[in-house]
């Protein structure tokens, strides 16, 4: 048989409904895959938290705006304009782009917060209509046709899992997490989260993790769509996550009330890397498989300090230290200049990336130097656990 006729009948059978798989690449905590939106081809990180088709660097050209949307993160809300998607691919897979719109966003460096090239975000909608499997094991996609029916698999409870979705999400993967004592929080399967798991402290209140009006400790801040938050670590024990129990685990906080009526925040890569996960938004089904064994994460020992690349000055800030930190006990102050980290000075490299590059082994010493005023710092900070509860 011709090379020409096999790739004829392949091409039939993923546009029959056959199985496809597409490859991605794991970025800085993310999912990222290359697709074409508009003819333009473009790589994109993958979030099932964003319940859109696209969104794009607003200097990438595919088409003129023809509308505003709304969106929402973990605390307020940003109109943006849109753009019609008329046609949209990943790989071998062609979408159905029928009422999708693509999001613009002024000038966002998206390579420099994933640590790859980086053009936009694909959002839940792309392959809402589609039974999905995000195959971290393979790094690939596998769109499978639609008579793969999850619902007849048998979970073991151990290694594989076969969850509901709750009737509360409007475009997005809400199931049930139970704390120890049997308290429901409803949170979002989120690809697009880089931490574990994310809340916010009013939720902890309402499930009795967390004391009204208790003062956390170790206080720093988040990076979401609508700017810094702040925010903090929690160590949570005995927590049962989509069905899988997790003994161990630590939360990222938003010291902040939650900002939707419907969920309590959304678990994250730190989580759903140890698992293959197919969706199937139609029966309302999600089936998890571990097959890394793990469930959990340990605390991370750093310094206390976040910090980002200030454009205007060329050179990252300190934005935030945490109090009783090891860097607040250093006398490292907001606005100072992080001119180099363990002797590397290349530091236009993104937040997540430069918190990375304060972190290390418990008891180890991180080396920086640092400008104030224009007086050069050099100091050797020990890493600790922030981490409350811990």
């Amino acid at each position: 048989m011709s090379g020409i006729l096999i790739a004829t009948l392949l091409l039939a059978g993923a546009q029959a409904g056959g199985r496809v798989e597409v490859p991605f690449r794991l970025g800085e905590d993310a999912i990222v895959v290359d697709a074409e939106v508009n003819g333009k081809k473009v790589s994109l990180m993958f979030d099932t938290g964003f319940g859109g088709s696209v969104v794009l660097n607003d200097t990438i050209n595919i088409g003129k705006p023809t509308g505003k949307m709304v969106l929402r993160d973990f605390v307020g809300e940003l109109e943006v304009p849109t753009v019609k998607v008329t046609s949209l691919k990943i790989g071998a897979q062609t979408i159905d782009p029928t009422g999708m719109e693509a999001v613009l966003t002024p000038s966002a460096n998206y390579s420099m917060s994933y640590n790859t090239h980086v053009d936009g975000i694909m959002g839940f909608e792309v392959i809402k209509h589609n039974i999905t499997e995000i195959n971290f094991q393979g790094q690939k996609f596998i769109f499978h046709p639609s008579s793969v029916d999850v619902t007849k698999r048998t979970p073991d409870g151990a290694k594989t899992f076969l969850n509901r979705l709750l009737p509360t999400g409007h475009n997005s993967l809400e199931m049930s997490v139970q704390t120890d004592a049997g308290e429901r929080m409803i949170l979002a399967l989120d690809t697009g989260n880089a931490f574990f798991a994310t809340t916010h402290r009013d939720v902890l209140e309402r499930v009795g993790l967390w004391k009204p009006g208790a003062e956390a400790k170790f206080m720093r801040s988040s990076m979401v769509a609508s700017g810094e938050v702040p925010s903090w670590d929690i160590l949570m024990k005995n927590v049962t996550i989509f069905g899988v129990k997790v003994p161990e685990s630590v939360w990222s906080i938003i010291d902040l009330p939650s900002s939707s009526a419907e969920g309590d925040g959304t678990i994250g890569f730190g989580f759903l890397k140890n698992f293959n996960i197919t969706i199937d938004y139609e029966r309302r089904r999600v089936w998890l498989e571990n097959f890394t064994g793990e469930v959990g994460n340990q605390p991370v020992a750093d310094i206390g300090i976040t910090a980002g690349f200030d454009p205007r000055a060329g050179r990252v800030r300190v934005y935030r230290v945490a109090p009783a930190s090891p860097a607040d006990k250093a006398g490292i102050k907001v606005g100072d200049a992080v001119l180099s980290i363990d002797e590397v000075s290349e530091l236009n490299v993104g937040y997540r990336r430069l918190a990375k590059m304060m972190e290390g082994p418990l008891g180890s010493k991180v080396k920086l130097a640092l400008s104030r005023g224009g007086n050069l710092m050099r100091l050797e900070v020990e890493r600790a656990y922030l981490v409350n509860g811990y």
